[in-house]
């Protein structure tokens, strides 16, 4: 029993140790997604942002006031309406349009999805039921193996205790004839060496 309860424990610790592991893992993963997302938008942004600040007037550190205004002639950043011209067209209604499946559940009505939400959860409860239930009646059958068990060793014992009763009072008459004979063997003049 002890090496069982010590390989389980074992293993449990093994296990916690592959989470925290993965914890350790995800967490790296979504540090170098954050810096990752936050380099995009700084190469994204960043000129349109110089360009911005520039032709306001502001003006920037390190850049002297006696350097006369650049005379270049270039086009200023597109928006990002001008580069994807149907990002502006796209509503809600038109997504996933072609799929039918995605088209019928957004047909459905809020208080359709929230009775199939609850009816879901429902299920979901009654399995977790079943399942508990199973487990229930699995530990009351192990229960009453070890109780069982432990009838029988409570009357193996108390059998052994009856037999060693039983032993010792047949010892103390056995010790009490033996001192009876021996009297009477000392009385008719035997000795012992």
């Amino acid at each position: 029993m002890g090496k069982i309860a010590n390989v389980k424990k074992q293993e449990r610790e093994r296990e916690r140790e592959r989470e925290r592991e993965r914890e350790r893992e995800m967490s790296w993963l979504k540090w170098c997604l954050v810096i990752f997302a936050v380099f995009s938008a700084l190469c994204v942004s960043g000129p349109a942002l110089y360009y911005k600040l520039s032709n306001n007037g502001l003006k920037l550190k390190g850049v002297s006031s006696a350097c006369t205004p650049c005379s270049c002639h270039c086009t200023p950043p597109k928006s990002i309406l001008q580069v994807i011209p149907g990002l502006a067209n796209l509503t809600i209604t038109e997504c996933g349009k072609d799929d039918p499946d995605l088209k019928e559940e957004m047909e459905k009505q809020f208080v359709d999805l929230l009775s199939e939400e609850i009816r879901l959860q429902g299920t979901v409860g009654k399995e977790h039921s079943q399942h508990m239930n199973i487990n229930l009646r699995e530990a009351k059958r192990v229960a009453t193996q070890y109780q069982r068990e432990a009838e029988k060793c409570n009357a193996a014992t108390e059998t052994c205790e009856g037999a060693r009763e039983r032993a010792e009072t047949l010892l103390s008459k056995e010790k009490k004839l033996t001192l009876l004979w021996e009297r009477k063997a000392r009385l008719l003049g035997w000795e012992s060496n």
